[in-house]
C-alpha cells in the first residue's frame, strides 16, 4: 500500500511542474468526485451536504463540504502549492556570442541553486491571450527536455570545490538554443497553447525539472521527486478529504501559492481568500455574525508544509533533544517565537488525532542557534485566527530540484488527514478541548 500510495504521488507531481497546474490537476480530482466549482465573482447557493470548491488566480484552491445537521465549526487542512524554481523574466531571449541563445531568468523562493546544473530542464506555466473580446489564460507544459544550464568545467575555476557564490544574473541562465534560434521560444510556447504567438499578452512561465521521481533504497523505503514541499502535503490532505464525512463541522482542504515568497499575493496566507471563503459559506449558510464568530472560535487548522529529517551526513545540525526521521511518522513543528503555530494545546489535540489514526508523531523544533523560516500557518492568522498545529513530512534536500522524503510518510499523513477531517474536535471553553472520534469514543 505504501509504494502505491508513493506512485500515486509521484504521477500526481509529474503533471503539476507549477502552481497552475496542481491547482488543475486537484480540480479535475474534485470534479470526479461530484464536487461543483464555485467562483468568487458569482452568487454561491450552498445546500446541506453540498460538496464544492473555488480557486483564485489559478494557483491557489479550497475546498469545502456542507455538513448535513447544524454547523458547528471549520475544520481546515492548509498547505502550499509553489516551490523554489526560476521563472522566466519579460523579453528572456538573451544571444550570446553570435552562437548561443540563452533565457533571463530570476529566482523564485529561497532554493539550493547546485542542483538546478546539468540536468534536463523545461518550461511550464501560464499563457495570457486576446480570445475575441476576452483575455483569457492557458496552460502551458513543454513535455521534452528543453534547456539546461551547464556548469563551468572545473579547469576554468579550480576552486569551486571549496566553496562558490553562485551569481544568479551570471551563473544560472540556462541555455536554451544555438544559432539562429532567437526568437522561436514565443513559437514554442504558444504552439502549446494552441494559440497564434501574436496573441499572446502575458505569461507566467517558469523553468521545471524534468528528471522524473523514483522509488529507492536498500528495500525501496526513499522517494525522490521535484516539489516534494509542499506538493507531498497538499496530495496527502486532498486523499484524506475525499474520503471523509463530517456531519458537524465544515470540512476544508486549503491549497495557497506564494508561500515561498512570503504568501504576500491575493492568492497567499497573507490574502483574504481563506477569510473571504468562510465568510461566504457562513453568510450561505445563514449564520448571523455572533454565530460565524463562534463557528471561528471552535474551529481548528492543520498547517501542512514538510519539515527537516535529521541528515546522516550533517547530524550536527539538527536539535539534540528533537530528531525526527524520514519514514518515522507526522513531524510537529514548534518554535518559540512562533514561526510555528503548534503550541501545548494545539499538539495535545494533534497528538490524540495520530493516536486515533494509528500513525507515529514526531517533533521538530531548530537548535536554538540557527534559525527557522515562517510557513503558512502563523501567516494566515494574520487575517483569520483559529487554533493551529504545524505539522509536516520528513525530508532531505528541501529546496532542491530534487528532493527525497519517506515511501511510508505519505500514507501516514492520508491516515491522520482522513482521522482529522472526520473528527468532531470541540473547544469546550478557552483551552479546554474535547475530541470524539469516528466511533464517539471522547478523549
Amino acid at each position: 500500500m505504501n509504494k502505491y500510495t508513493a506512485e500515486e504521488l509521484l504521477s500526481f507531481i509529474e503533471k503539476s511542474p507549477t502552481s497552475f497546474h496542481a491547482v488543475e490537476s486537484m480540480a479535475l480530482e474534485l470534479e470526479e468526485a461530484g464536487f461543483k466549482h464555485l467562483y468568487e465573482e458569482e452568487l454561491w447557493n450552498l445546500k446541506p451536504d453540498g460538496k464544492y470548491y473555488v480557486t483564485r488566480n489559478g494557483s491557489s484552491l479550497i475546498a469545502f463540504t456542507i455538513p448535513s445537521e447544524e454547523m458547528k465549526s471549520f475544520q481546515i487542512m492548509a498547505s502550499h502549492s509553489d516551490s523554489p524554481t526560476f521563472k522566466l523574466k519579460e523579453n528572456p531571449e538573451i544571444e550570446a556570442e553570435g552562437h548561443f541563445v540563452k533565457l533571463n531568468v530570476e529566482k523564485y523562493g529561497g532554493m539550493l541553486m547546485a542542483p538546478w546544473f546539468d540536468r534536463p530542464l523545461s518550461l511550464a506555466g501560464r499563457l495570457l491571450f486576446r480570445e475575441e473580446d476576452q483575455i483569457v489564460s492557458r496552460l502551458v507544459k513543454v513535455d521534452r527536455d528543453l534547456v539546461q544550464i551547464p556548469s563551468l568545467a572545473i579547469h576554468m575555476n579550480r576552486e569551486v570545490n571549496d566553496g562558490y557564490a553562485y551569481n544568479p544574473q551570471n551563473d544560472m541562465l540556462p541555455l536554451f538554443g544555438g544559432e539562429g534560434t532567437k526568437g522561436s521560444l514565443m513559437k514554442i510556447l504558444s504552439e502549446q497553447a494552441g494559440v497564434s504567438p501574436e496573441h499572446v499578452l502575458g505569461m507566467d512561465i517558469y523553468l521545471y525539472n524534468r528528471m522524473k521521481g523514483s522509488i529507492w533504497g536498500a528495500k525501496e523505503e526513499f522517494i525522490s521527486s521535484a516539489r516534494l514541499d509542499d506538493l507531498q502535503c497538499a496530495f496527502s490532505s486532498l486523499k484524506g478529504f475525499l474520503v471523509s464525512r463530517n456531519r458537524k463541522h465544515v470540512m476544508m482542504h486549503c491549497v495557497l501559492d506564494n508561500e515561498e515568497v512570503g504568501s504576500l499575493t491575493r492568492q497567499g496566507a497573507a490574502s483574504t481568500f481563506l477569510k473571504d471563503t468562510l465568510e461566504r459559506i457562513s453568510d450561505g449558510m445563514g449564520l448571523d455574525r455572533a454565530s460565524y464568530l463562534r463557528a471561528l472560535a471552535s474551529s481548528f487548522m492543520l498547517s501542512a508544509d514538510n519539515a527537516h529529517s535529521v541528515h546522516p551526513n550533517y547530524q550536527d545540525k539538527t536539535d539534540p533533544g528533537n530528531r525526527p526521521y524520514i519514514n518515522g511518522g507526522i513531524v510537529l513543528k514548534f518554535n518559540a517565537n512562533q514561526k510555528y503555530t503548534t503550541d501545548g494545546i494545539s499538539s495535545a489535540v494533534f497528538r490524540t488525532i495520530c493516536a486515533h489514526a494509528q500513525v507515529p508523531c514526531q517533533v521538530y523544533v531548530n537548535r536554538s542557534d540557527i534559525p527557522g523560516g515562517s510557513t503558512l500557518g502563523n501567516i494566515s492568522n494574520g487575517q483569520v485566527s483559529l487554533p493551529m498545529a504545524d505539522i509536516g513530512l520528513p525530508q532531505l534536500a528541501m529546496h532542491s530540484p530534487y528532493e527525497t522524503a519517506g515511501v511510508k510518510d505519505t500514507e501516514h499523513l492520508i491516515k491522520a488527514a482522513r482521522t482529522f477531517y472526520s473528527s468532531d474536535i470541540e473547544i469546550v471553553k478557552d483551552h479546554i478541548y474535547k475530541v470524539k472520534m469516528d466511533d464517539e469514543t471522547e478523549e
